[in-house]
């Protein structure tokens, strides 16, 4: 997706921020929290809508626990790399030359316009996401593409490679201290860089969540491993603020969009 389409759905987001929230996001909120048990005892409360933040400082008890060989990329939320430049990531020779012959225009096809990015761009794309905690699971609801992600809490095991694909994976998570610990695998092929980089199906994430002192900030480290694409681990760190009272809102995307960018 072009930024130039991700100011448009802003600018819509914008406008909706000022409406009354009286409507489908705030009753689904209510009905997935009545059906969760509660909070699992002493655990920090990451429930709530939260904002993409920029200039927040990055946190060093997150970035200590990023593994050596791993390069934290400058590109979250509104920033991109120009054409070429992926930010210290050591691209396998076939992914590179892949990635050089990509296209924006193709991207803007009616067929492509509307689909989603892999939660590897997407979680830190410039719009909020709205967290379900309970015991036994977490939900993470990202306003971008709607997308929606199940994180069990249960101890399970990750499943095998008959698994489908999906563009949220399947992701289990643990606790370690007062810090989530998010692991997912199965995501289908999908956008690492908005300039042409892509993961394959082999990629793995590990995300840790924390929150600041004063609990209004949601701080992340997402890294991301692929040994038919890297060869070394990407990441990036995400932040964002808490903001009482708001829900995300659906992402509506309209493909015919895209025909603006046909014309020239």
């Amino acid at each position: 997706m072009t930024r130039a389409t991700v100011n448009r759905k802003l600018a819509i987001i914008a406008r909706r921020r000022a409406l009354p929230r009286w409507g489908g996001a705030a009753v689904t909120c209510a009905f997935v929290l009545a059906a969760l048990p509660a909070l699992a005892a002493g655990k920090p409360d990451l429930s709530g809508f939260w904002n993409l933040a920029g200039g927040v400082p990055k946190d060093k008890v997150l970035l200590d626990k990023l593994p050596p060989n791993t390069v934290v990329l400058e590109d979250t939320g509104a920033a991109e790399f120009p054409a070429g430049e992926y930010g210290g990531l050591k691209v396998k020779a076939h992914a590179l030359e892949a990635a050089k012959r990509w296209n924006p225009r193709d991207d803007m096809k009616l067929s492509n316009a509307c689909k989603p990015p892999s939660i590897v761009y997407a979680m830190q794309g410039p719009f909020p996401i709205e967290i379900f905690q309970a015991t036994e699971l977490i939900v993470i609801k990202l306003e971008y593409f709607d997308l929606v992600r199940i994180v069990f809490m249960d101890g399970r095991p990750h499943p095998g490679a008959d698994y489908p694909l999906s563009k949220v994976g399947f992701s289990t998570g643990r606790w370690e201290g007062d810090t989530l610990v998010v692991e997912t695998t199965h995501l289908e092929p999908a956008t690492i860089t908005n300039n042409g980089l892509t993961h394959s199906d082999r990629v793995r994430v590990i995300e840790r969540f924390r929150l600041s002192a004063d609990g209004n900030t949601l701080m992340a480290t997402q890294e991301f491993e692929d040994p038919e694409v890297l060869d070394n681990r990407g990441a990036r760190f995400i932040a964002w603020k808490r903001q009482p009272g708001e829900h995300v809102y659906p992402y509506e995307c309209d493909p015919t969009f895209a025909l603006e960018y046909q014309k020239d």
